[in-house]
């Protein structure tokens, strides 16, 4: 059986908001599964979404401090 994680759980794996993760996965940019009222995620699915920049997303640089783009952090 697969690993499932719970919104609030890949919002921790991912250190962003429930918010951002319930908007990313009802707009399909994150893979997820409804279930009835509630998000599941399979975490192989999840590390291959990060892996791959997560499937291109714009993301914006944590750390670097001049805000230019990276690959490291969601927004």
């Amino acid at each position: 059986m697969k690993d499932l994680l719970t919104l609030g759980e890949v919002s921790t794996f991912l250190k962003v908001p429930k918010s951002t993760i319930y908007k990313l996965a009802r707009e399909r940019r994150l893979p997820g599964h409804k279930v009835g009222k509630h998000w599941r995620f399979v975490r192989e699915e999840i590390e291959a979404w990060v892996q791959n920049s997560g499937c291109g997303e714009t993301l914006v640089g944590a750390g670097v401090g001049n805000g230019s783009h990276d690959r490291y952090s969601l927004n």
